[in-house]
């Protein structure tokens, strides 16, 4: 097994797959974290804590697409969870895409958190920038972990000519004329 990869060659596949069972998992695993991190922050006023989650999302979603989603921890612990269950593939380019979204906006909220320190507690463009990038990912943590929604994926779609193959429940396939 190659150490810098992004998916698994599964037969049946004609592309690269991810096991979504796995991915809503580590979604799931990293919205809980994030949202206390975010709740601490907002009710005790401190950044420490949610600095702390940053750099671990930071790290997150570059070993996802910058080394192999195999070795992100969130997607250990959720292959683990799900190990007993039947795999549901997915096709790996449009969630490199979706984790590029998500690689972006932890460098961001890095950059945010720790070049420009904060003062919490007062209104400011800074703050309000925080807030709105950690909102945004977790509602895309949110709707991928709990709905099966993969919101950068649809806007894969959006934005690339060759279509995804392989997404969860079947939506990036044409729908079949029901009778």
């Amino acid at each position: 097994m190659k150490v810098l990869n992004f998916g698994e060659e599964v037969e049946g596949y004609e592309v690269k797959v991810l096991n979504e069972r796995e991915v809503r998992a580590g979604a799931g695993i990293v919205f809980l974290l994030g949202l206390l991190s975010f709740v601490n922050c907002i009710v005790t006023e401190d950044i420490a804590l949610s600095r702390m989650f940053i750099w671990a999302f930071l790290a997150e979603f570059a070993i996802r697409v910058c080394i192999n989603p195999r070795y992100a921890p969130s997607l250990v612990l959720g292959r683990f969870m799900v190990r007993r269950q039947v795999p549901e593939y997915v096709g790996a380019k449009q969630k490199k895409f979706a984790w590029s979204i998500g690689l972006g906006l932890a460098l961001f909220l890095f950059v945010l958190t720790t070049v420009f320190t904060p003062t919490i507690g007062e209104d400011n463009l800074h703050n309000v920038l925080i807030g709105l990038s950690c909102i945004t990912c977790l509602i895309l943590l949110y709707f991928e972990a709990v709905f099966g929604i993969c919101i950068g994926c649809v806007l894969y779609n959006k934005l690339h000519k060759d279509q995804a193959k392989y997404c969860a429940g079947a939506v990036c396939e044409e729908p079949e004329r029901q009778v």
